[in-house]
């Protein structure tokens, strides 16, 4: 099950740097891949073992400062200027790609140490809350943030919002749900 999380995991990230280059939409499904989908299948993949960095760094890696660094990297990487950066310079893109990552990475990682479960909920359901507002704010701009894409800026734009709103709010809700039913069911089973 791990190795099949893990080259699943890795196996997306390919996709995510092709989508890259379509856009603020394309950006912004790698992004929530890179995040969202392949970050929490890589962690699977790598629980308890030496790359896990829950195990390598338990004070990094506890699920309320990995959900803080995460949410620095995610709003930094979308300031206009760095963004433009990254569309523009493959190095600064690699750079963007692999902060998400890892970013990710360092959050599932956390949050799925069994010694975190209480917190893991709490760093998820924030996270789900940053994701959708960063996504709110994104699509609803009155007029384009990232000018450098092009006539269709605005729509573009727009779309990006929605998909960070879907696929970054609902993963990580979905996640922090899923945590707080293994909580109560692990309580549960310690009560009977």
């Amino acid at each position: 099950m791990r190795r099949a999380s893990l080259a699943a995991g890795l196996a997306l990230l390919p996709l995510g740097w092709v989508l890259s280059s379509r856009g603020m939409t394309g950006h912004m499904a790698a992004h929530m891949i890179a995040v969202a989908i392949a970050a929490p299948l890589v962690a699977i993949g790598v629980q308890h073992g030496r790359w896990d960095p829950a195990t390598r760094w338990p004070r990094l890696a506890a699920p309320l400062p990995a959900a803080l660094i995460e949410a620095v990297i995610v709003w930094g990487w979308h300031v206009p200027a760095l963004r433009r950066l990254a569309d523009h310079q493959p190095a600064w893109l690699i750079l963007e790609q692999a902060s998400f990552l890892a970013a990710g990475l360092l959050l599932w990682s956390a949050v799925l140490a069994p010694r975190h479960r209480a917190a893991g909920v709490g760093a998820l359901l924030v996270t789900s809350m940053h994701m959708t507002l960063l996504g709110a704010l994104i699509g609803l701009a009155p007029r384009p943030l990232y000018t450098h894409h092009g006539v269709d800026a605005l729509i573009d734009q727009q779309i990006a919002g929605v998909v960070m709103l879907l696929v970054g709010g609902v993963a990580y809700l979905l996640g922090g749900l899923a945590m707080l039913g293994r909580l109560l069911q692990t309580r549960n089973e310690a009560i009977a």
